[in-house]
């Protein structure tokens, strides 16, 4: 009896996050939909590496990285600056002519061709980066009154402000992959915003919202996460179609 098909579904974090925040996904998805949490450079794990402040540097790093590990089926997800990561991280595995993903998912973050990132190319007092993590709401107030772990997070998360401010669009083609994007409806990331994806959607695109802020898919991990195994299964059968039919004509 042959091995069931798994989707790898490679996750990428918020700023100042790292893998971790992906977790429960593990115990929350089915085994076919393994998750995959990417740790980036200077947090978790890889807390002795430097902080990377060039996106297109990072998602070079990070497709030699994933590279072996790009055998069989798989989707990429992001949040907020992880959404626009993997946008980049898509590209830079095209540039090296490796197998494309069966969807992007991009979750409470902007489309990337209308943009604006010049609020985060200019570096952040601690006093502003403590100001963003309230007005985003994904903070408890006990962690923000912490000198130990602000001393511990924030340049991390001054690090990946950067590495936002650094995206670039220029001149890009649309992505030859699905994206489906999700939003929250009291984010400040406007509905607007969303749909500019579809900027880059030269397949299928979706947008899906979900009551709550920027961290929606905390506050409303089910739901997310019903949306996401929704998805997979319909690119995967997807995709063993296309295999099968392969076999029969070869």
């Amino acid at each position: 009896m042959s091995t069931p098909t798994r989707l790898r579904l490679f996750c990428l974090p918020h700023s100042g996050a790292s893998a971790s925040v992906y977790a429960r996904w593990r115990r929350a998805l089915p085994e076919w939909l393994q998750v995959c949490p990417l740790e980036l450079p200077g947090r978790g794990m890889r807390m002795d590496e430097p902080l990377q402040r060039d996106i297109k540097a990072l998602a070079a790093q990070l497709a030699e990285e994933i590279s072996r590990d790009l055998n069989g089926p798989y989707a990429l997800f992001g949040h907020s600056l992880g959404g626009l990561l993997a946008f980049e991280l898509v590209h830079a595995l095209d540039a090296r002519h490796l197998p494309a993903p069966l969807a992007l998912f991009a979750s409470g973050t902007a489309g990337p061709a209308r943009r604006d990132v010049s609020e985060y190319a200019v570096e952040k007092t601690d006093e502003q980066l403590i100001a963003r993590l309230r007005e985003l709401q994904g903070t408890a107030e006990e962690a923000l009154a912490s000198p130990e772990l602000m001393q511990l997070m924030l340049p991390i998360l001054r690090a990946d402000f950067l590495l936002c401010g650094s995206f670039n669009y220029g001149r890009r083609e649309p992505l030859g992959v699905p994206i489906h994007v999700f939003g929250g409806k009291q984010d400040s990331v406007r509905t607007d915003q969303l749909l500019d994806w579809q900027i880059d959607a030269a397949s299928d695109f979706s947008l899906d919202l979900f009551d709550g802020h920027h961290f929606f898919l905390v506050q409303h991990e089910s739901a997310v996460l019903r949306c996401v195994r929704r998805y997979a299964d319909e690119h995967l059968a997807r995709w063993r179609l296309g295999v099968a039919r392969q076999q029969v004509t070869g």
